[in-house]
């Protein structure tokens, strides 16, 4: 068995339908079985950053759970972006990404994505912060990228592989992988250390 791989009889259940953590699994060299079901994103108004998205990994496994195989794992994730103590979700209309986009323009935010794994008897719960900082963004250069439509389902109204990430960001200060929605190396050793892979 090669390393990093999955343990016999263990298998990957991945419940997203964010095409880059599926890219990104695939990428580990992980086969895995798609299995999504759509779920209310709200929380409690109380959390804040990383309590936001562990509660909301959590919940996209609350519908899936009792289906689980005996030796299936379960995957699911939350990647939010806290900017000046606020959350920035998916924007909800252009006009929001464009709000989003304007607010981070000179200024340091951080993207924190939540992971649950989730097994029949078992769920682990971890997340990363990741800090990012974009440079000053011109009103056009906003206009341009939310026009191409690569903002609207992105947590904080954009991707840090898109165009605006290419010629707006100018430094980060953690896991590239996690600000595009799924810290790989963090997940990796999660799963090495309870066992599910070589």
């Amino acid at each position: 068995m090669e390393a990093g791989s999955i343990i016999a009889p263990y298998t990957l259940v991945v419940a997203t339908n964010s095409p880059r953590r599926q890219a990104f699994i695939r990428s580990m060299g992980w086969s895995y079985t798609l299995r999504v079901s759509e779920v209310d994103e709200s929380y409690p108004i109380e959390l804040q950053a990383g309590s936001i998205t562990d509660y909301i990994a959590v919940k996209k496994a609350i519908p899936l759970k009792d289906g689980l195989g005996k030796h299936e794992i379960l995957l699911t994730a939350d990647t939010l972006v806290w900017s000046s103590g606020q959350v920035l979700g998916k924007p909800s209309h252009a006009q929001h990404a464009v709000e989003m986009l304007t607010q981070m323009s000179g200024q340091w935010h951080e993207v924190i994505t939540s992971v649950a794994l989730t097994t029949q008897h078992h769920q682990t719960v971890f997340h990363q912060i990741t800090e990012v900082k974009f440079g000053m963004l011109s009103p056009d250069e906003i206009a341009h990228y939310v026009a191409s439509d690569q903002a609207m389902d992105k947590a904080g109204a954009y991707g840090i592989q898109d165009w605006i990430g290419l010629i707006g960001i100018e430094e980060i200060k953690g896991s590239y992988t996690n600000v595009v929605g799924l810290p790989t190396a963090l997940l990796y050793q999660k799963m090495k250390s309870l066992g599910y892979i070589a």
